[in-house]
C-alpha cells in the first residue's frame, strides 16, 4: 500500500501497486490507511467473486520517503 499526499485532491491518495486499479483515499493519514485496508480487503473479494488470480505479494518491505 502506497499513501502519498495530494495538494490538488486535499487528502491522502492510496494505491496498491500488486492489484491493479485498487485505490482510495482519505483525509487524514489514518483514515487512509483504514480506506486502503478496506480498498484491498474488497479488491480481493471482487476477484474471487469474478475468478480472477490474487497476484503473490512481492515483499513486505516498509518504505517510507
Amino acid at each position: 500500500m502506497v499513501i502519498r499526499w495530494s495538494e490538488e485532491d486535499d487528502a491522502y491518495i492510496v494505491t496498491v501497486p500488486e492489484l491493479p486499479g485498487c485505490m482510495t483515499h482519505g483525509s487524514t493519514y489514518e483514515e487512509a490507511v483504514s480506506q486502503g485496508r478496506d480498498a484491498i480487503e474488497s479488491w480481493i473479494d471482487a476477484s474471487i467473486a469474478w475468478g480472477h488470480p490474487i497476484p503473490v505479494p512481492g515483499s513486505k518491505e516498509l518504505v517510507v520517503k
